[in-house]
This record gives structure tokens, C-alpha cells and sequence, in this order.
């Protein structure tokens, strides 16, 4: 009888436990399935992304190939709207820029870079910040490439700085200003940017000096 009485008192306490948290524990349930099913969801849909951005961008590569500019601008900007969460996009984006600036439409390849460059990725915000310093060299626009480099925080730009300190003594070559031109293509090299192109701008800025003295 004692037995019998311990099992019915704890089936009642069962029963009473259940009835005062059979709500929170069946609502506990269906949130908890519904975030397993949520996140399943979102892994299907990010790899299905993922899946045709890469099949978009193969036939934006294709249409490049066979110089079709119309289907390749149009492969670019939609996978720039549709998928803009995956790094294709950025891709494509730098491929429609270099293919504006072959059609002469610098401004549309510059506002492509920016938009690449304010990106939170840092390493593609590096190479468009690069790609659009070395447009600036191409269009003259020096002290406009000075001050995109000055206006980069060194913290996001680690790995990038003998690039820029590259490109900061190509822009005071240009800008006949050869004393900080060659200071600019020394920290390149001090921070190990070793380029036998390099080199031979430190070179050429030598013997440019010495054609000078002999006048």
C-alpha cells in the first residue's frame, strides 16, 4: 500500500506540474523548432544565393570573353541588385568599372569603385581605394588621389600600406614634387613592397637628378 500510495502521490505531482507548465513548456518547443527550422531556412537560401550569384557571374566572365559589353553591363548590375550580399557582387563591380573605363565613362567606373570602397570588407575596400587612386593618376587628378590616401585610417588599411605609399610617389612624380616622390618609394620598399618596377622609379628619379645637376 505504501508503494502504491508513493506512485499515485508522484503521478498527481505530475500531473500538477504539467498543468501549471504545460503552456510555457509547449510554447518552449515551438520556439525552439521554429528557430532550428529558421536557421535551416536561411542556410538553404544563403547556398541557393551563393549558387546562382557563381552562375551569373560565369556568364558575366563569358560575355566578357566575347566582348558582348551590353550583356556583361547588365550581368554586372544584376548581380550587383539581386545578390548584393554575396561577394559577387563586388566582383562583378570591379569588372563592370574596367569595362567603363575601356568605353571612356570614367565617372560611372569611379562611382563604382567608391561604392566598393565603402564596403565593410576591408580587403575589397583596399583594392578599390587602390584601383581608384591608380584612375585618378590616369585622369589627372593628383591632389584628389593625395587626399583619398591621406583620408585612409591606417588601422583598416594594414597589409595595403606599401601600395599606397606606391602610389603616393607616383602621384608627387607627377606632380613634379620628387624629393617626397622618392621618400614615398623608399617606405614602400621599408615596408616591403619589393617590385623591380619599383626600383626602377627610384632609379629613374636618380637619373633625372643627375641630368639635372649637369645642366
Amino acid at each position: 500500500m505504501e508503494i502504491y500510495d508513493t506512485e499515485e502521490e508522484q503521478v498527481e505531482a505530475l500531473k500538477r506540474w504539467w498543468k501549471e507548465n504545460s503552456q510555457s513548456v509547449i510554447i518552449g518547443l515551438v520556439l525552439g523548432l521554429s528557430a532550428i527550422l529558421g536557421w535551416n531556412y536561411w542556410q538553404e537560401h544563403k547556398k541557393s544565393q551563393a549558387e546562382q550569384a557563381s552562375a551569373l557571374y560565369g556568364q558575366l566572365l563569358k560575355a566578357l570573353a566575347a566582348d558582348n559589353k551590353d550583356s556583361a553591363t547588365k550581368l554586372a548590375e544584376r548581380l550587383q541588385t539581386q545578390f548584393s550580399g554575396t561577394g559577387y557582387a563586388a566582383y562583378s563591380a570591379f569588372l563592370e568599372a574596367k569595362l567603363k573605363v575601356r568605353q571612356g565613362d570614367n565617372v560611372g567606373a569611379k562611382q563604382l569603385l567608391e561604392k566598393i570602397a565603402a564596403m565593410p570588407n576591408k580587403e575589397l575596400g583596399n583594392l578599390a581605394k587602390i584601383r581608384l587612386v591608380r584612375l585618378m593618376l590616369a585622369t589627372k587628378e593628383y591632389e584628389q588621389g593625395l587626399k583619398l590616401i591621406n583620408g585612409i585610417d591606417p588601422a583598416s588599411s594594414v597589409g595595403f600600406s606599401n601600395h599606397y605609399d606606391e602610389l603616393v610617389g607616383d602621384l608627387y612624380v607627377a606632380l613634379d614634387r620628387l624629393d617626397q616622390a622618392r621618400t614615398s618609394y623608399q617606405n614602400a620598399l621599408r615596408n616591403g613592397h619589393q617590385s623591380p618596377l619599383l626600383q626602377m622609379k627610384i632609379d629613374d628619379l636618380t637619373a633625372s637628378e643627375k641630368v639635372e645637376n649637369k645642366k
